[in-house]
């Protein structure tokens, strides 16, 4: 059925006011965060792997990091295996690490990349261990002793850091067209696993590639003021300024330091969008309104 006139108006406006930012990114690297309810609902998993295959359509080279915290609770429930956080970060024993590894390795990275496939795509799954992709350090957790107030290092077992980035291997990946979708798993010096948090990979990743983006999904609808209203066009300077008045705090604090680092280390831009809404990305990339908080260094 051909569309009316006014709706076929709309679509030729909408199309065309994605034109200068198409020719704007052309050539340039993306890195999305991939997590959260955009990754459990299934409307929403179709609109995501969609945006990846348009943006790599139109000249983009969008690069995917997932997370999957939700998916290795539930499996280490089924197992019986107890999960246990500091600093918002889970213990992660051999036992644990190798749930982690099935988990983010093989589940949840498959589906990404099938999801991406299905509708067009050519997507690849990696893990930071093929091809020393990131290798990693171990993290290391301070925290002051309750009976003496001295800081004590905490071991949280196989959860890492990233020490640096193979470059190389992304970049033959996305010249032969391909998308790749990286799992957070590093591989340190002793070829020992270790589970990373997302958000810093892909930040860190960014970094390595000098990206011109650094988008990272969330469950809210971006950084906001003390009077609940999103904030946006941010440079490091006045995030620096909201982290020290109180307005950025608790589990916002370890994004906005991911994205503060990605802009002060050579990406262009660091954006944390509402990942419930449907074609985030596209919106936040391809219109001037976008739908979530857009951080530059200056």
């Amino acid at each position: 059925m051909a569309l009316d006139r006014e709706t076929a108006m709309q679509v030729a406006a909408v199309l065309s006011k994605g034109l200068p930012y198409i020719q704007r990114f052309t050539g340039k690297t993306v890195v999305v965060k991939y997590g959260g309810n955009a990754m459990e609902n299934a409307d929403l998993q179709s609109s995501f792997a969609r945006d990846m295959v348009l943006m790599k359509l139109v000249g983009l080279n969008p690069i995917v990091v997932h997370g999957g915290g939700p998916q290795i609770g539930g499996l280490l429930e089924r197992l019986g295996i107890q999960s246990r956080f500091v600093g918002g970060m889970r213990v992660t024993d051999r036992e644990t690490m190798d749930v982690v590894e099935m988990v983010l390795g093989g589940q949840v990275n498959k589906q990404i990349v099938s999801l991406i496939n299905a509708h067009g795509g050519t997507a690849v799954g990696l893990t930071g261990k093929d091809a020393s992709l990131i290798r990693a350090r171990k993290l290391e957790v301070t925290s002051d002793d309750p009976t003496t107030g001295v800081p004590e290092i905490i071991d949280i077992g196989h959860v890492g850091e990233v020490e640096s980035v193979n470059v190389e291997v992304i970049e033959m990946l996305t010249k032969s067209n391909v998308i790749p979708v990286i799992a957070p798993i590093g591989v340190g010096a002793d070829g020992a696993s270790y589970n990373i948090n997302a958000d810093l990979v892909a930040g860190k990743v960014a970094e390595a590639l000098n990206a011109e983006k650094l988008i990272l999904l969330t469950n809210v609808s971006g950084l906001k003021s003390k009077e609940d209203k999103v904030l946006t066009g941010l440079t490091a300077a006045q995030v620096n300024r909201l982290i020290a008045d109180g307005t950025i705090h608790g589990g916002m604090l370890p994004k906005i330091r991911c994205a503060l680092s990605a802009v002060e280390n050579g990406v262009s831009t660091a954006h944390i969008i509402d990942g419930r809404v449907a074609h985030a990305t596209l919106l936040e990339i391809f219109t001037d309104e976008g739908v979530g908080t857009l951080i530059s260094r200056h």
